[in-house]
């Protein structure tokens, strides 16, 4: 047995980087690996090869599953191909099917790079993108190729691989895939082991998801590895992924191309879930698997939870489902109804910039003893930060840029959120001003409105450019509209700002109607201000009852839209 002093000596060198074994040496011993999300899928393939990682119903409607081994199989081909091709910068344009699934873990395998494209822009748009990523290939769903005749007009060598979406396999993704394959066998059989499941560097570069582009040209994020991968363990955590016994199943109502799906076709994979992929957001199909499919989890914004409650096929289900809810701010009326069908909320909030979801609401065992109508506005708020960040800060305005002076946790005093740590991302792609603007003071700034209440947890009121200041008042659109949504005939409601020669400003509203009920504008404004709990100043004077409400393509509403249908512009869609 060694003696103390050598025991001591050993512990210390654990300690003291100046001692005996360096903290370098320690971090580059082979035992430490760099962090990528892409070793999820290797590593449940070897753990569960026959487990089923992906549902999907095809173009051709047909039912297709694929095993774990089945998926690391495909994605380990596309990775060969790629290398064989000497293709590193891929963008993806497709909705949720199992090739872009398989695109994702192959094109992380190579040590390449995501690009992945909103198929809902402007073909203009999506061109752009393309260009300014410098992709140097293109997968592409059949269904949007005439979306790049720009793209391949201006950039006619760069490869464009388009999948058909089949059952049985067929076209050129599928060619690729066995390409893939092929060349490996010919090149030693080297199978995951040649690849970067564990990448070289967690600093470098996964994937570049866009913002949306709504009022200036979409900018790309720079996502890292490590980042990438402490955002996806985080929504392991946070949304309640894993589980003792059996495995969860995941429905794809979320498109991936947003914020790389939130980093859900990571976090999935890392507990060997079932994808349940989905072409496009198809209520009556959505109820049905709900009802038939072992899913016990999905992601969706507020407008497509408040519509897939209203549909005519919706029924409590039996066993409870939880919902991450994101995208812009819930309102207490859509948790409360949620519940009662077993869509159980799990409320998170994020932007692009924080790889989708970095705070949670924390549902707390108090607020069951709370009225109803309280609990579900605590489930409302946005709360804290995730387990794999740091905690945020709501910050005062009023100082100078890079200030980071904090508002009092009193619920009432309105500043901006601003966030910290692993999972804020790295850059604006070859953008230094904005990305220099973005950390202004060393948070990532969100340019969200909100308040901070004295357990900690965050509030959102509004984007800046959204608040309404009426006579000297401040109104939340978010908050007028949480309150509008709970006459029980309105469906969805959108609040802007318009002129007034007394008060500056005052809000107008714009509503769709529950279907088979009938409303008039001024039946709500009369129900505002005598039923409702809503302050005075803030009940509009104008009600506009439209079909639909004007959203993005992750189910935002588009303020700038309504701001132009406000001055009689209704061109704008």
């Amino acid at each position: 047995m060694s003696p103390p002093t050598s025991r001591l000596t050993s512990v210390l060198s654990h300690i003291d980087p100046s001692s005996t074994a360096s903290a370098d040496a320690y971090t580059h011993n082979h035992h430490i690996h760099q962090l990528s999300p892409t070793l999820f899928l290797h590593r449940a393939a070897q753990i569960e090869p026959d487990a089923e990682a992906i549902f999907h119903v095809t173009a051709d409607n047909q039912i297709l599953r694929r095993s774990y081994i089945e998926f690391a199989d495909r994605a380990r081909g596309i990775a060969y191909y790629l290398l064989k091709h000497s293709l590193c910068r891929v963008g993806i344009l497709a909705p949720n099917t199992p090739a872009f699934l398989e695109s994702i873990f192959g094109i992380g395998a190579s040590g390449g790079i995501n690009v992945v494209v909103n198929y809902r822009l402007k073909k203009e748009d999506i061109t752009y993108i393309l260009d300014f990523a410098k992709v140097d290939s293109v997968i592409v769903d059949v269904e949007y190729i005439s979306l790049l005749d720009d793209f391949k007009t201006l950039h006619p060598n760069i490869p464009i691989i388009i999948d058909t979406d089949q059952n049985a396999p067929s076209g050129p993704f599928d060619a690729v895939v066995l390409e893939g394959l092929r060349w490996d066998e010919e090149n030693g059989a080297n199978g995951w082991d040649a690849l970067e499941a564990s990448c070289k560097d967690e600093g470098a570069t996964i994937a570049i998801p866009f913002t949306s582009g709504t009022t200036a040209k979409p900018k790309g994020v720079v996502y890292t590895h490590r980042g990438a991968y402490l955002a996806a363990l985080g929504n392991v955590i946070e949304s309640g992924l894993n589980y003792h016994v059996g495995r969860c199943g995941y429905l794809w109502t979320l498109p991936m191309f947003h914020a790389m799906g939130w980093t859900f076709p990571w976090a999935v994979t890392a507990v060997r879930g079932t994808h349940f992929c989905l072409r496009k957001i198809d209520y009556p199909l959505i109820w049905k698997l709900l009802k038939t499919e072992a899913i016990t989890h999905f992601n969706a914004a507020p407008t497509v939870n408040t519509l897939l409650c209203a549909a005519k096929e919706a029924e409590r289900l039996p066993n409870p489902i939880r919902v991450t809810v994101a995208a812009s701010p819930p309102t207490a009326h859509l948790f409360e109804q949620m519940t009662n069908l077993n869509l159980m909320p799990v409320h998170v909030y994020g932007l692009t910039e924080t790889y989708g979801p970095i705070t949670k609401g924390y549902h707390m065992p108090t607020w069951e003893t709370l009225p109803t109508k309280e609990k579900y506005a605590r489930m409302a708020r946005q709360g804290h930060g995730f387990i794999t960040s740091l905690p945020l800060r709501v910050i005062k305005m009023e100082y100078p840029e890079g200030m980071l002076i904090d508002v009092a946790k009193d619920g009432k005093e309105i500043g901006e959120v601003v966030f910290f740590g692993n999972i804020c991302a790295k850059e604006y792609l070859n953008n230094p001003q904005a990305t220099r603007e973005l950390f202004a003071g060393g948070g990532l700034h969100s340019g969200d409105l909100a308040v901070w209440h004295p357990d900690g947890s965050i509030q959102i009121l509004d984007r800046q450019k959204d608040i309404i200041i009426s006579g000297g008042e401040n109104i939340s659109s978010v908050a007028l509209e949480s309150m509008l949504v709970q006459h029980p005939d309105v469906l969805e409601a959108g609040i802007v700002a318009v002129p007034d020669s007394l008060w500056g400003e005052r809000p107008k509203a714009f509503i769709t109607i529950k279907e088979g009920k009938t409303l008039k504008g001024q039946d709500l404004i009369i129900w505002a201000k005598h039923q409702s709990s809503i302050t005075k100043f803030m009940v509009p004077r104008e009600v506009e009852i439209v079909q639909e409400l004007p959203k993005t393509s992750t189910g935002k509403l588009k303020k700038n839209v309504l701001r132009a249908w406000a001055k009689g512009d209704y061109l704008e869609k």
